[in-house]
């Protein structure tokens, strides 16, 4: 079966599909499509399933054209997932959240197999991509396969191969970020490698899906471990009257030894908030301590309150108290020039002003009004920027540093102008970095 199914994938003739179609499974979707694969999208929201029929994006950086050309040729999405025993592939790419005790809720996952396992076949590949702890693919998905009587590696293929995308990135894109795979057995490495390498420039073989997930945590705790390290330095930068980002800026002319990261106002997204606590967990049960992990958690998970401080001593220093004063927060997605709010470092920084008794609104042109979030809930739409706005306000804060923002109306107008994100150099009265 293993060369009847690499014939498949040489020949094109393999129906690939994709479970959870969100920033990491449409772009995959489209990838596989634009090589010419019959895709069929798998996905509980059937918002989505109706927007890709009808050829709509619901993801910013990805627009309505590349959806539309590759639902009209091979591609297209359902939320009934009996019709799985169609495809040949099968990745799975659900959420991965962690729990409020930042415990891995491995709940989409689990739902995802149960939904999937009554309908599984012989010849079929599955790949994981969710990122998670290192065992989950042996530990969770295998024992499926192995009680529908499947026998891994010769009658069904099973590897990991994490996600790497970056949401607005345009120096990369799916399939030229190398892809890491690792598998159950070497026959399922071998058909993973063979899969990704028709719509990957270059795919990494490693020797097992324990060592591809682990390396998917080494890459997102070392931004992690590296970014709590800056956002403390600036912290003790800003006591000493030094700015962090001029600092940060003058050692990257080191040409060898020195790799730059930017503070700001706490982590977002779904993997570098979330992702090292999968490997604090999962250490636990051979009795280490993840020292460096836990300590650059709570760094990062400080900034939002560190923030919020230094508005109010800068309303303070002005004869203003934070209660009742109008705060708007500019940015509210996670990174710059997306939509993506996962986790977002501005939503907390807004429940604290308002829990604090600020008037608070924001203003991003890539989240119109806000949604819906399991933990936060803002009756709000964004304010469009214009002088006049900016005037009214008692402070603005640059959460997220859109390129799209007024920046020069901003400095000049602003009553006061708090900046999480070194967008400004250039001391000002009305400016206060953060």
């Amino acid at each position: 079966m293993k060369k009847e199914l690499i014939n498949k994938f040489d020949e094109k003739s393999a129906k690939i599909g994709i479970v959870g179609l969100g920033y990491v499974g449409l772009p995959l979707l489209l990838r596989f499509a634009e090589e010419n694969f019959e895709v069929l999208g798998f996905d509980i929201d059937a918002t989505k399933i109706e927007k890709l029929a009808a050829g709509k994006s619901y993801i910013k950086h990805i627009p309505d054209s590349e959806v539309a050309k590759v639902i009209e040729n091979c591609a297209s999405a359902t939320t009934d997932f009996s019709r799985v025993s169609e495809v040949d592939v099968i990745v799975i790419c659900v959420p991965t959240p962690l729990t409020k005790n930042r415990d891995p809720d491995m709940s989409f996952i689990i739902s995802t197999m149960n939904s999937l396992s009554p309908h599984l076949r012989k010849g079929q590949l599955i790949s994981l991509e969710s990122t998670t702890y290192p065992g989950t693919t042996d530990e969770l998905l295998a024992p499926y396969l192995y009680e529908r009587g499947f026998t891994l590696g010769d009658d069904i293929f099973l590897v990991y191969s994490p996600e790497r995308e970056d949401p607005g990135n345009k120096n990369f894109s799916t399939r030229t970020i190398p892809k890491v795979c690792g598998g159950y057995t070497e026959s399922c490495l071998e058909v993973g490698y063979q899969l990704y390498s028709q719509v990957i420039d270059k795919v990494l073989r490693v020797s097992s899906t324990k060592t591809a997930e682990m390396t998917k945590l080494l890459e997102n705790i070392h931004r992690a471990v590296n970014i709590g390290l800056v956002n403390e330095m600036k912290i003790v930068a800003d006591k000493m009257g030094i700015d962090i980002h001029e600092v940060v800026q003058a050692a990257s002319s080191k040409p060898f030894g020195f790799t730059p990261y930017y503070p700001g106002p706490g982590l977002g997204g779904h993997c570098i908030p979330i992702d090292p606590f999968y490997l604090t967990w999962k250490a636990k049960e051979f009795d280490i301590s993840t020292k460096f992990i836990e300590l650059s958690g709570e760094i990062n998970s400080s900034m939002p309150k560190y923030v919020v401080s230094k508005i109010t001593d800068a309303l303070n220093e002005r004869q203003k108290p934070l209660k009742g004063s109008k705060v708007l927060v500019l940015g509210i997605a996670y990174k710059k020039n997306v939509d993506d709010m996962r986790e977002s470092p501005a939503v907390e920084i807004m429940e604290q002003l308002r829990e604090k008794g600020a008037v608070v609104a924001y203003s991003d042109p890539f989240v119109p009004k806000f949604p819906k979030m399991r933990e936060y809930h803002f009756e709000l739409e964004s304010v469009v920027l214009d002088r006049e706005v900016i005037q009214q306000q008692d402070c603005l804060l640059i959460a997220t540093d859109h390129d799209d923002f007024p920046y020069q109306d901003l400095i000049e107008n602003a009553p006061l102008l708090v900046d999480t994100r070194g967008r400004f150099l250039t001391p000002r009265e009305n400016l206060v970095k953060a």
